[in-house]
């Protein structure tokens, strides 16, 4: 299938959503040549996520550094974001164990990332930030879309364009009119989160604790801020509805080592969602990619998100720039895209939903996890699928499942 080329795009590619991943994909769309629209239905610049860990794992780190916001965000005060994890066998820590520096990203809150990461793309030659500009439907011709139709601050207006991308989060509107199937996995657990001053963590790192099916952390950000975040699983929902601050801050208290919640001032409203479903959508349909949450949205306790949607939008660029750009089948660049972001996502997606449903441990992770907090090499391997650096596979391979069983049987005979 081609795309009808009776009438001229008005650019080469249409994103909705001027976020993390509709910025990424803009800017690096525009330096391979690309013109691009990048269109925001907020009208303020400074419009951010609140609902977000705040987090950008060290998988991101490359892909920030080809935009060029390495020295802005630690001009900043983003913080590297270094960890540990406490589980029923003792704190993993990977920070502690002896080698060469971890692979890091940075924690910063989205009101200090959103509007930088928009502005950069504001000042891309190729790039038109349209703010207050909402997507209200799609131009299709042919079976492909080819274009968009915004409420403006003018009126009505239409947008054609070689490529639509939704980034748009994971109630995409524009997934939903092109039809694309969601795959939803319900989550056992609810979230509530909180930003504190004054609440210093040990070594001022991240505290993640698998109190499973609980869990729980604590990361630093810029400005001295700490954010808190809880997940229960749903059964406690009633006690956090009938007192939402006591039952908020009784969570943390009983958390072993648990920062001193009660000496920090908070500085935001405990805020949260009851229902966050896992969902996946296919990355592609004809004249369409979806990226960020509304291609995949994963479970926001294990803090992923900012750094799937920062490397969809570098896949994405990689992919279809040629393309959109006149050299080459769009086609053919956007099943290349859709292949990559399966091969990437999928097994973590398929852990998280299975996790998300509040389950103990399975055989697999009591052996990992147990062993890594007794041994310091698993450990570090530990923080590289954390990071989301390495996938599944690589993760639970037979040296390190034998290494966890050597470590399990010694720590028993010691």
């Amino acid at each position: 299938m081609t795309e009808p080329e009776s009438v001229e795009p008005d650019y080469d590619v249409v994103i909705s959503g001027a976020s993390l991943a509709g910025c990424a994909a803009a800017i690096l769309l525009a330096r391979r040549g690309a013109r691009v629209a990048l269109l925001e239905r907020h009208s303020r610049p400074t419009a951010y996520k609140v609902l977000c860990t705040h987090s950008l794992t060290a998988n991101a780190t490359p892909v920030l550094a080809e935009l060029g916001l390495l020295p802005a965000l630690e001009k900043a005060g983003a913080v590297r974001n270094e960890g540990r994890w406490y589980t029923r066998w003792g704190w993993i820590e990977p920070s502690a164990a002896p080698g060469p520096e971890l692979p890091y990203g940075y924690n910063v809150r989205r009101s200090t990332l959103d509007p930088l990461i928009r502005s950069r793309a504001a000042e891309t030659p190729g790039v038109d930030v349209l703010l207050g500009h909402r997507v209200t439907g799609l131009i299709r011709e042919a079976g492909r879309t080819v274009g968009v139709r915004a409420s403006t601050p003018e009126g009505e207006r239409a947008f054609r364009a070689r490529l639509v991308v939704g980034a748009d989060g994971k109630d995409s509107a524009v997934a939903g009119f092109a039809g694309v199937p969601v795959r939803m996995h319900e989550n056992a657990r609810f979230g509530r989160f909180a930003h504190f001053r004054n609440l210093p963590l040990r070594d001022g790192i991240g505290h993640t604790w698998f109190l499973v099916p609980d869990m729980a952390y604590a990361f630093p950000n810029d400005d001295g801020v700490t954010v808190v975040a809880v997940f229960p699983e749903k059964k406690r929902l009633p006690a956090f509805r009938e007192d939402l601050e006591g039952s908020f801050l009784e969570f943390v208290r009983s958390l072993p080592d648990a920062p001193a919640i009660d000496s920090a001032e908070r500085i935001t409203k405990i805020t949260g969602m009851v229902d966050h479903p896992l969902r996946t959508r296919a990355a592609t349909a004809p004249g369409l990619a979806l990226i960020g949450d509304a291609a995949l949205t994963g479970d926001p306790l294990w803090g992923v998100g900012c750094g799937w949607a920062l490397q969809s939008a570098r896949w994405l660029a990689e992919a279809v720039a040629p393309a959109v750009t006149g050299a080459g089948g769009l086609d053919r660049a956007l099943a290349v895209y859709a292949r990559r972001h399966r091969r990437r996502l999928a097994g973590h997606q398929y852990l998280a939903v299975d996790f998300a449903k509040g389950r103990p441990f399975n055989p697999m992770e009591r052996l990992v996890f147990s062993a890594a907090a007794r041994d310091g090499a698993l450990a570090r391997h530990m923080h590289l699928f954390a990071s989301r650096l390495i996938g599944p596979l690589r993760f639970l391979n037979p040296v390190v499942v034998a290494r966890a069983a050597v470590v399990n049987l010694g720590h028993r005979g010691a």
